[in-house]
């Protein structure tokens, strides 16, 4: 379908949209621009129109199109085009059209700008001077690219690429991205939002001009998708969607509200860019971008603030792994430092932190104590109740005596029912008195299912020239003393 234009006009077009009162629509608001504009209803439409005839402008209405379905035939109709100019007039929840239909542009250099776009909705007279200045607007070419913007988006990519830099701390890499994006000109504000486990959003980071506060907008700073705001602000959008979301004019997302606090600050233009998933699946969060106006970008800086979010997702990746990596450590030296039944050290990790304790004690002159003790007739507690009766009395003993001991104190199981208790700062005498809290405390407590249990302990105080293998020597035999003389009684070493 075609339509005459005015007298005067030599300009021609093909509008393509599959929404017939969108054609009806532009034909009303814009075909007086055109001496003759064809209207095509899909893809083979205006494929066939423009192998016919190639026009001044092809102006594509990309409001239900879909990439995954409908990005190769759009892809292949611009190609067709070799550079001529293309106005894309494409929803605001759906930008990623735009750098993925530039990237289709083969027939132009990196420079040309031979594909424009709007930002839809947009009212009819700006519409109209949208279409009005692509007919008279001459064209673009590399040349005419400014060298103070491409100086600006190398640097936005080498600062992007040094925030890898903190990739091992996620707020510190969400911190030193907002710092990279706030350098490039325009920017007035940047944040953050970034996917927690429990799938809802969090604002990591945000770096802006004062009074700029996103907290403020969005009534919260976790928990985002139940914000109010959830359905329109550009950050949000493209956190929980996956789609890159462009506002350039605050009221296209149709909150009033929204659109006098950004205009209040100065705003002009609003965006949120996924941060890229590994696979399929939600997106890890989103960049947020405010900026003072709201002119197109090009292709190199479309490029460049999706190469950004992609490098994001690289840190946070590498953030991820890092804290996996420091959780799987933390676990394996739990596994190899904590006895599983009673939770306290075990044997290997008591000697290596008794050797260090006594090397610390000889380097400051100060006392270290060592002391033993062992459940008195452990052996007829499993024979008469049991074995899950003797680890209840096992984790019983432990506890009573943790909760006896200093922070400094550590309690280590060294065998069956045998523990030891290594007390710096602590001599002979200090841990005499510690040795008999820990006897007292352990008889009088009720054991479930043995009723009451008791303990031999032996005390020790380190030596001068001492080793460890000597110091548990002695600590041993004073325990073997204490069962000699009649159990549930403290010994001292001997020298």
């Amino acid at each position: 379908m075609s339509q005459q234009g005015r007298e005067g006009s030599t300009s021609t077009g093909i509008y393509l949209s599959p929404m017939a009162q969108r054609r009806a629509e532009f034909e009303e608001v814009c075909g007086p621009l055109f001496a003759q504009l064809d209207l095509a209803d899909g893809i083979d439409a205006a494929t066939t129109q423009l192998a016919a005839r190639q026009p001044d402008l092809l102006v594509l209405e990309l409001e239900r199109f879909t990439p995954g379905i409908d990005l190769d035939a759009l892809s292949a109709l611009i190609a067709l085009r070799a550079g001529a100019p293309t106005l894309l007039l494409c929803p605001f929840d759906s930008a990623g059209w735009i750098a993925a239909l530039m990237a289709a542009d083969a027939g132009a250099d990196a420079g040309a700008q031979a594909i424009s776009y709007a930002i839809t909705p947009a009212p009819p007279e700006r519409l109209r001077a949208l279409v009005e200045a692509q007919l008279h607007a001459p064209a673009a070419s590399a040349a005419d690219a400014d060298p103070e913007r491409l100086r600006s988006l190398l640097a936005l990519r080498a600062r992007a690429q040094a925030t890898l830099r903190e990739a091992e701390d996620a707020p510190r890499l969400a911190e030193a991205l907002c710092e990279a994006l706030r350098g490039w000109p325009g920017v007035l504000h940047a944040a953050v939002l970034r996917r927690q486990l429990d799938g809802d959003l969090q604002l990591e980071a945000q770096l802006g001009v004062p009074d700029l506060v996103l907290g403020g907008l969005l009534q919260r700073t976790d928990r985002l998708l139940q914000a109010p705001l959830r359905h329109a602000f550009p950050g949000l959008l493209a956190a929980a969607g996956g789609e890159l979301v462009l506002l350039d004019d605050p009221s296209q997302a149709g909150e009033p509200g929204m659109a006098l606090f950004l205009r209040a600050h100065g705003v002009a233009l609003a965006a949120g860019l996924p941060i890229p998933a590994d696979g399929p699946g939600a997106p890890r969060g989103a960049l947020s971008l405010l900026m003072d106006s709201a002119r197109p970008w090009s292709r190199d800086e479309w490029d460049t603030l999706l190469d950004v979010a992609r490098l994001a997702a690289a840190g946070f990746r590498t953030a991820e792994l890092h804290l996996e990596n420091e959780t799987l450590l933390a676990r394996l030296t739990h596994v190899s430092t904590v006895d599983a039944l009673t939770g306290v050290a075990n044997r290997r990790h008591g000697e290596e932190l008794l050797e260090k304790e006594i090397r610390r004690a000889r380097r400051y002159r100060l006392p270290l104590a060592l002391l033993a003790f062992d459940i008195d007739r452990f052996k007829t507690i499993n024979d008469n109740y049991g074995y899950p009766v003797g680890d209840v009395a096992l984790r019983t003993v432990a506890d009573l005596t943790r909760a006896v001991l200093r922070a400094s104190d550590v309690l280590v199981r060294s065998g069956g029912q045998e523990f030891q208790i290594v007390a710096p700062h602590t001599s002979a005498i200090d841990g005499l008195k510690v040795a008999e809290k820990i006897r007292q405390a352990i008889a009088q407590a009720a054991i479930p299912g043995c009723d009451h249990v008791t303990v031999s302990l032996g005390v020790a105080q380190l030596g001068e020239q001492e080793s460890a293998d000597s110091l548990a020597q002695r600590v041993d035999a004073a325990t073997r003393r204490a069962k000699r003389a009649g159990r549930n009684c403290v010994e001292l070493a001997m020298q």
